[in-house]
């Protein structure tokens, strides 16, 4: 008899899965939105910045893109790591990690300070992040995981917005003569409240059969986003010199031994850190390509646009910042539609998406050649809520497509790849566009070096909405 129980209670306790309730979720949310608000808050604080640390403009790009690189390069191990030693374990590390790096970059003395501090704030987002997607893929099952996943998009969505206008807020408010510094200190009360929250609503999942970390695959990894993303984020104010030249040469070559190391890795039947196998999910190998234009498009409009309304129309940092409010208001309120219009249409919302995206951007540029220097709100926001809506039925179902066949043994690789690939794709867009934009100004002048980097988003919108074609129909 007392086999007969422990044999049921054995065929039982896999299907005892730990869950995410709703309490965890808001917690992992929560976490997931600082490491995104952190890469925009600081575009409306750098004027500040640079005046009050005396920073030259080479050093305030560090201030963006030493963030920017760390946080993509350890992503990918950040998942693998979870996976390792336990993803709730990592959460919450990583999360402490993030609010005394946060302290740091609020108290720095100086530039450079500034931009150790960041780099160290990036890494440990790369820790803190890819276990929220894990948990989620972990922790939650049909409905449950369609929702999880679309309040995610939607979340990460509304954080790229609100960051930018939060940052306008705090260093307007100046709150206790902090300025500038007010937009890495806001962090440390919510990091506590989350810490808090973690311990009580966030349940520990790891891999059922955790493997080791991919040493070689994870030095070239870093390697070749490093060599792709630093000239990229370096070259023009740097005035291109050998090295990013050199640097960008070796990319393609990192990225093939990378490949190479990772299929033998692969074959072996061990667990590489991004397992080529796992690229034969159609829904994931699909998804990942309609993420880079996506972000790299609207990643360098919005570093573009905050520079453009404060250095060109003459905006305060506040002004700049509400510019965007209305696609911050319209993103969230669409967002929350999207899981019922994808149930009833399918991922033909992602292209509808981008076709309501493409005439937001259209309308944005029109204003610009209008209305310059005479650019604010008032002027912008039929184009932002019109974009809003359009990212709103993208970037959340995107989310969606891409981990929707990853299975949970393998959760942190997924969520790592995607964010990674998020992640350097938000770089590549601030680099390339906001290269584009600074390098045509002194030629073209503030307003016309606007219109054309808009009207090269829009190319990455139209690119965007024809990948969303080759999505499978349903999600599953």
């Amino acid at each position: 008899m007392t086999e007969t129980i422990t044999s049921r209670t054995t065929a039982r306790s896999p299907a005892a899965a730990p869950t995410l309730g709703g309490l965890g979720l808001f917690t992992v949310l929560l976490a997931a939105a600082l490491p995104l608000i952190d890469f925009f808050i600081v575009n409306v604080a750098l004027p500040t910045i640079g005046r009050d640390l005396n920073a030259s403009e080479s050093v305030l790009e560090l201030v963006v893109a030493g963030y920017g690189l760390a946080y993509a390069v350890l992503l990918v191990l950040g998942g693998r790591l979870g996976d390792l030693f336990g993803r709730r374990r990592f959460f919450l590390g990583g999360m402490a990690a993030f609010g005394l790096t946060s302290l740091a970059c609020g108290l720095a003395p100086s530039a450079w300070t500034l931009v150790a501090a960041r780099v160290l704030q990036g890494a440990s987002a790369a820790a803190m992040l890819p276990q929220v997607l894990a948990t989620i893929q972990s922790a939650t099952a049909g409905q449950r995981r369609a929702k999880a996943m679309g309040l995610y998009g939607a979340t990460a969505g509304l954080s790229m917005v609100a960051g930018q206008i939060l940052g306008g807020v705090l260093v307007a408010a100046d709150i206790a003569g902090t300025g500038w510094r007010a937009v890495f200190l806001v962090n440390v009360p919510v990091v506590v409240v989350g810490l808090v929250l973690a311990a009580r609503g966030v349940p520990e999942t790891r891999s059922q059969h955790p493997e080791p970390v991919d040493g070689p695959g994870t030095v070239l990894l870093t390697a070749a986003l490093l060599a792709l993303l630093a000239p990229l984020t370096e070259g023009r104010t740097a005035g291109w010199p050998l090295w990013t030249w050199l640097s960008l040469a070796a990319f393609p070559f990192l990225t093939a031994a990378f490949y190479l190391v990772e299929r033998r890795e692969d074959r072996r039947g061990r667990t590489p850190l991004v397992p080529p196998s796992l690229f034969a999910l159609t829904s994931l190998r699909r998804g990942l390509v309609m993420i880079l234009p996506f972000s790299v498009g609207f990643s360098g409009f919005m570093f573009v646009i905050a520079v453009a309304l404060q250095r060109g129309a003459g905006l305060g940092p506040v002004p700049a910042g509400m510019a965007l409010a209305p696609m911050a208001v319209v993103f969230f309120f669409v967002s929350l539609a999207g899981p019922r219009l994808v149930a009833r249409y399918g991922t033909r919302i992602v292209t509808a998406g981008a076709l309501l995206q493409a005439a937001g951007v259209g309308l944005m540029t029109l204003a610009a050649w209008r209305a310059w220097p005479d650019l604010g709100l008032l002027e912008l926001l039929p184009g932002a809520a019109l974009a809003g809506a359009g990212q709103a039925l993208q970037l959340p179902i995107i989310f969606r497509v891409v981990l929707s066949e990853v299975e949970p043994a393998r959760a942190g690789v997924g969520s790592g790849v995607m964010m990674t690939t998020q992640q350097s794709a938000l770089a590549l867009g601030v680099a390339a566009l906001g290269t584009l934009f600074l390098s045509l100004v002194p030629d073209l002048g503030m307003r016309d070096a606007l219109v054309v980097t808009l009207l090269t988003q829009l190319g990455c919108v139209a690119l965007t909405g024809l990948l969303s074609l080759r999505l499978p129909r349903t999600i599953g």
